[in-house]
């Protein structure tokens, strides 16, 4: 018994490597790496500005199509969306990696993105009904930070090749693929009953499933539209403020490295309770922002404020995704799907009102301006306390 106990917690830790990686391949290896590549994209495609943050704009559509199809189909066939978030990375990957033209790129830029979309709820409800549910939102926070390791594993990608970014390109197609097939392999339900988990009930929550998750939406999307900063601008801005590639690339990989310990405080803060964990992610996210507003120039200040945020925002997505499983387990994956959409809409919107912004005033303006946005995030009114006390009950 004792043995058995033992194999199914080594499975369990390999599943959630796996995970974690999938989540990384689809998340920091194709989708957030694309701004990292793109300059010397661009260099050799010979493609605008212009044309870019149009392949950026599709690619968070296809993204919140990736992430609305698995609002319907993850608490049913999770492995059909491992499958399709591995295809997509995978050949989208391989596809700009080949593309002889900016309108190849661009399609299978697209293309990619939709992977991360599909990847993140499949792999909530292939978490749940693999590991213990005691440890599950410890669990869920250590899959969700493979953006983490993803956006280093891109930094020394990008210092290593480039500017030869299709060897980059293929390199990651490679590993995006491998990476989904160990998932299917490691998935294997503890029992009957936690492979139907979420399989019952209907596809579409009721009304007051939504009433439940109005401030969490709110506040997902304050999130997002604060982080677009960093996200979309953070390299420019340091370039702008005389930071050399290497320094901006550097920068790039401390946003990982800080994603990436994430996995060494899931233990801690899947023991607070989601708000707590909430207000201080966010609470890390607006102030590394707001560091990186006024001191673009100070490389350790720069290098320790990317690592912050790093961490903040990928502990605070974890929380999003503990948030919603208190507030009903059964219908986890589905609330996932909303949230993540949610946020990256959130994130197109504030990209383009922080580029005008910055435009107008410059980027130290939109970065505090960002910052704001995000303590918005933090002061959202937070849920009712009472489905907290018990977690995991579902709403009708």
């Amino acid at each position: 018994m004792k043995r058995s106990f033992s194999s199914v917690d080594i499975r369990s830790l390999g599943l959630v490597a796996a995970g974690s990686g999938l989540i990384a391949a689809t998340y920091g290896l194709v989708r957030l790496a694309y701004g990292l590549f793109l300059p010397d994209v661009q260099a050799e495609l010979s493609f605008t500005a212009a044309a870019a943050g149009l392949i950026s704009s599709g690619a968070s559509v296809m993204y919140c199509l990736g992430a609305i199809v698995g609002f319907f189909v993850a608490s049913r066939r999770p492995r059909s969306l491992v499958i399709a978030a591995a295809l997509c990375a995978s050949a989208g990957a391989a596809g700009m990696a080949a593309s002889p033209s900016t309108a190849a790129f661009a399609a299978f830029a697209i293309v990619s993105s939709a992977g991360a979309g599909l990847a993140s709820p499949g792999l909530v409800s292939i978490v749940q009904r693999n590991v213990p549910a005691a440890a599950d939102d410890r669990w869920q926070a250590m899959v969700n930070a493979g953006t983490g390791p993803g956006l280093v594993a891109a930094g020394i990608l990008a210092l290593l090749l480039l500017p030869n970014w299709r060897l980059a390109w293929f390199i990651v197609a490679v590993f995006a693929i491998a990476i989904g097939a160990a998932v299917l392999g490691l998935d294997r339900p503890r029992s009957q009953e936690a492979a139907n988990i979420n399989s019952s009930g209907p596809p579409v929550p009721p009304g007051s499933w939504f009433k439940e998750h109005r401030s969490i939406i709110l506040a997902a999307f304050f999130l997002g539209a604060g982080s677009a900063a960093v996200w979309n601008y953070g390299r420019t801005h340091l370039v702008d403020a005389g930071a050399s590639e290497a320094a901006s690339v550097a920068a790039w990989i401390a946003l990982g490295v800080g994603g990436t310990a994430v996995i060494g405080t899931a233990r801690l803060m899947s023991s607070r309770a989601p708000r707590t964990a909430w207000t201080i992610t966010t609470l890390t996210v607006a102030a590394a922002t707001a560091t990186l507003a006024l001191a673009p120039d100070a490389t350790m200040v720069v290098l320790a404020a990317c690592s912050a945020f790093g961490w903040g925002y990928t502990a605070a997505t974890g929380a999003l995704i503990a948030w919603t499983t208190h507030i009903d387990v059964a219908r986890a994956p589905a609330g996932t799907s909303v949230l993540f959409v949610i946020l990256v809409f959130g994130q197109a919107l504030g990209a383009t009102a922080i580029g005008a912004l910055a435009s107008s005033s410059g980027f130290a303006v939109a970065f505090l301006v960002a910052s704001a946005m995000t303590l918005a995030a933090t002061a959202v009114p937070c849920w009712k306390r009472a489905p907290l006390g018990q977690p995991g009950v579902p709403v009708h």
